[in-house]
């Protein structure tokens, strides 16, 4: 009951940060939410077959009603339709206190009526019995050695093809999966395994259970005949791998590096882990990494056997997302760069702490490439989305890059000191809670004693790109060299940002001067001893911006 109470508390904060909020840039996605509503806990008893692709579900839903006076609930579930080639789900029944509930299940939503409206701290568990063959959510069918499994794909909002849910980030909830399949599959899900228990006809029976509330596209179930390894521990902490069997060696050997490295990199300067266990387990259902909460999925041909550098940052990209999307989870669709872009930053900051400097420019440089591509494509998209109606929409290279290079240039703008204090302050005050990025900077600005409005206007709430122009020359009478720098943008734009100029003497000597762009044009005079043999802008790669800068002649 305790921790029902603290879930209370946690929404009565959220609600209190998404109506009371007078920040002009909090924008809604179009999602139907209800506020009154909290769901705990999902409890899913699921049925597997390797007769049929149809599953059998018996969902037990635990509410707490924040708010009285309502009279049905709300859940996602798509329904049977001949758009999806008679797949999807048939509810047959609803039901609470041993008590039967009317129901209705169209348009991919069910409604349950309550049997009275609800009361205001009221707690209610509600069942639903349902079967059918999911369309996507669930994927079913044979890995690359031709053996059948199930594994989940939700991202981002797919649970609903297979698990009648509230399908959607900003209620989070504890859940449970109760498995009964073949007995020879092993089932790995959220949270620690509390049963594995053989039945009559060649059956087990397998329970998870999270006991942190999570996003619904972060439930994961995997169900493969794997070859399983307890690597190592972490904070007293199961490290687990989970590979088809005929990946055990390679599998074995690949994902034992760098996991532990980098949750105790991010746990020392971050915060606390806040799952159970960390379990990295290949699968058939993604292409790349998909960072379900303590049970990360990894595509079919993530073993490769020679730590590789490529899946080697997709372990640490998915990992970071324990922290950020996982953890601290946006309350919207419109956030995401808040799990996309940190993870991507943050697997950038392990390797500046793990593999060096070099690999760490090599990877914001990279990212420009990605971020200008995208641009010259879509010039008018922007990072915090605006009531977004298309999910395929949901995420780009400006939500993944963009995102990462805006947290670098905070962090170039704030000092690394501020910065990593500024993360701190956010990762425990919003740890398993829902975040807008309106909050995150409300944290900075705190942290920093900075207005940092102009800052995020113009990075992530406005689309375009920094373009820089400019030249220098030495004035030898003044002894002072020039800089003469304009913004280019052809769209009317205009951006704010310190910039670093180094001046480069023989025998290498150099000197750093930070100037602040702010107009159209921008001239600067920069007292020196002597003449310089060179001048670079942005010599350490602070700010991300498209720059045509040179001697004049």
């Amino acid at each position: 009951m305790t921790l029902f109470k603290n879930k209370i508390y946690q929404i009565f904060f959220l609600i209190t940060i998404i109506f009371f909020s007078n920040n002009i840039y909090a924008f809604d996605d179009n999602y139907p939410k209800n506020p009154k509503v909290n769901v705990l806990n999902y409890v899913f008893n699921i049925e597997l077959s390797d007769n049929s692709d149809e599953i059998n579900c018996e969902v037990i839903v635990d509410i707490c009603f924040v708010g009285s006076g309502v009279k049905n609930l709300r859940l996602d579930l798509i329904n049977v339709s001949r758009e999806l080639d008679n797949k999807g789900m048939i509810v047959s029944e609803v039901s609470s206190d041993g008590s039967l509930l009317g129901f209705s299940h169209k348009n991919n939503e069910l409604i349950i009526q309550l049997p009275k409206p609800s009361l205001v701290n009221q707690f209610s568990k509600y069942k639903i019995k349902y079967k059918g063959i999911p369309q996507t959510g669930l994927i079913i069918g044979k890995n690359k050695y031709g053996d059948r499994t199930f594994f989940s794909d939700n991202w981002p909002n797919l649970t609903r093809h297979w698990l009648a849910t509230i399908d959607h980030p900003y209620d989070k909830a504890m859940c449970e999966f109760i498995v009964t399949a073949p007995d020879h599959y092993q089932i790995v899900s959220n949270g620690l395994k509390i049963e594995e228990t053989n039945l009559d006809n060649n059956k087990r029976v397998t329970h998870w259970k999270q006991s942190v509330p999570i996003a619904t596209w972060l439930f994961v179930l995997g169900a493969a005949d794997f070859a399983v390894q307890y690597v190592d521990e972490f904070d007293g902490k199961s490290i687990q791998t989970w590979v088809f069997k005929q990946d055990r060696d390679a599998g074995f050997y690949d994902f034992a590096e760098p996991t532990k490295k980098v949750l105790e990199f991010y746990s020392d300067y971050i915060g606390p882990f806040s799952y159970e266990k960390l379990a990295n387990i290949q699968s058939n259902s993604v292409s790349g990494g998909m960072e379900a909460a303590s049970a990360i999925l990894y595509g079919d041909n993530s073993v490769v056997g020679d730590r590789n550098p490529r899946w080697r940052n997709v372990v640490i990209h998915e990992i970071a997302h324990q922290w950020f999307g996982n953890s601290v989870t946006q309350s919207d669709w419109d956030d995401v760069w808040l799990s996309e872009g940190f993870a991507t930053y943050f697997t950038l900051l392990f390797i500046e702490h793990q593999y060096g400097r070099e690999e760490f420019v090599k990877g914001l440089e990279s990212s420009q490439k990605r971020v200008d591509s995208y641009y010259n494509k879509n010039p008018d998209y922007r990072i915090v989305h605006d009531n977004l109606k298309n999910m395929k929409d949901v995420t780009s290279s400006q939500t993944y890059q963009k995102g990462s290079w805006v947290l670098h240039m905070l962090r170039g703008v704030l000092g690394t000191e501020i910065f990593w204090k500024g993360i701190r302050v956010y990762y425990n005050k919003y740890k398993d809670l829902n975040v807008r990025t309106s909050d995150f900077k409300r944290i900075m600005e705190n942290v920093s004693k900075k207005d940092l409005s102009v800052f995020f206007d113009q990075w992530l709430y406005k689309p375009g790109i920094f373009k820089l122009k400019g030249n220098w020359k030495y004035d030898k009478k003044k002894s002072q060299v020039i800089v003469d720098l304009k913004q280019n943008q052809n769209d009317g734009s205009l951006f704010q940002m310190p910039i670093e100029i180094e001046i480069i003497y023989e025998n290498d000597i150099k000197q750093i001067e930070l100037i602040q762009i702010k107009t159209k044009s921008n001239l600067f005079a920069i007292d020196v001893d002597k003449e310089p043999k060179n001048v670079i802008i942005d010599p350490n790669y602070w700010v991300l911006m498209n720059k045509d800068f040179k001697k004049k002649n």
